[in-house]
Parts: C-alpha cells; sequence; structure tokens
C-alpha cells in the first residue's frame, strides 16, 4: 500500500505492517488506520513510528518499553483486550509512545498508557494500566544513552 507521509515522504507499507485501532488512540479517536514503521539497520530495540494512513502529518514515535524498563509488566483492563480478539503471548506485542522536546535530555516514554497489539489480527488498542506504578513521562534519555555506548 502506498501511503503519504509528513515525515517520510511517500511510503510503501506492507499490508502486515498495517495495524487497525478500533477505538483510535487516545485523543485522537477518529485515526484508526496505522502503519508501523522502523529502520531495519537499527533494529527492534529502536524506535518505530506509528504512522497514521488517514492523517500524513500523524506519526507517534514508539518503543518497546522492555527496552527502557526490563521489569515493566502493566495490568489494564481485560474488557479493553477483548477488542483484540484472541490474544497469545505470541502474538502481543506492546509498546509505548516517546515524547521527544527540543531538549533531548527530557526524553520520556509513557509507561501509563501503552499500546497493545494483536499482531496475528493486526489489531492494537491503547489501554491506561492500572495503578499507580506506571509514569506519563518516564525519562530516557540517560538509558538509551547507555544502550547506545553498549553499558
Amino acid at each position: 500500500m502506498q501511503i503519504k507521509t509528513k515525515v517520510f515522504g511517500e511510503i510503501t507499507v506492507d499490508d502486515d505492517k498495517m495495524i487497525y485501532f478500533p477505538k483510535g488512540i487516545i485523543g485522537f479517536p477518529e485515526l484508526k488506520d496505522f502503519a508501523l514503521i522502523h529502520d531495519e539497520e537499527k533494529g527492534a530495540n529502536s524506535i518505530h513510528w506509528l504512522q497514521s494512513v488517514q492523517e500524513p502529518a500523524f506519526a507517534m514515535p514508539v518503543i518497546d518499553p522492555l527496552v527502557v524498563c526490563p521489569d515493566y509488566n502493566p495490568e489494564a483492563d481485560d474488557e479493553l483486550l477483548n477488542n483484540l480478539g484472541e490474544l497469545k503471548a505470541d502474538d502481543m506485542l506492546v509498546l509505548v509512545t516517546v515524547t521527544i522536546p527540543k531538549d533531548l535530555t527530557k526524553m520520556s516514554v509513557n509507561l501509563k498508557g501503552p499500546i497493545v497489539i494483536n499482531a496475528a489480527e493486526r489489531k492494537a488498542i491503547q489501554v491506561i494500566a492500572e495503578g499507580d506504578t506506571y509514569q506519563v513521562k518516564y525519562p530516557v534519555y540517560d538509558i538509551l544513552n547507555k544502550k547506545k555506548a553498549g553499558e
């Protein structure tokens, strides 16, 4: 599928990289179709992009939360996850959004609002993690720098 993007220009996305959010995402309920884009050279532990198919200017940086928080294990209402179909552990992908301000030292991830993807059905939902364990703005600049340096 060909999609136009503000960040990447016109790109071709394989159908297996398309993800449908039946309820949209928090703050943007009208945006339901996304492509998951990543730089294959940087590998799975790098920042990926959820690019809206409907709105070319809307692309969210996302990352595997285990890269920055190895013990990440949020709890969410099972009712919400039912919208994703049968969710097997092998098919489940969890991502968190990344905030990249002008001052990169203030880079953070939203551990409170993870995106849960059923990779087998290519359906996703953004949920709010229960409890007070996880922050909306979890600082990650130092963590990512140490990983980049090989520490």
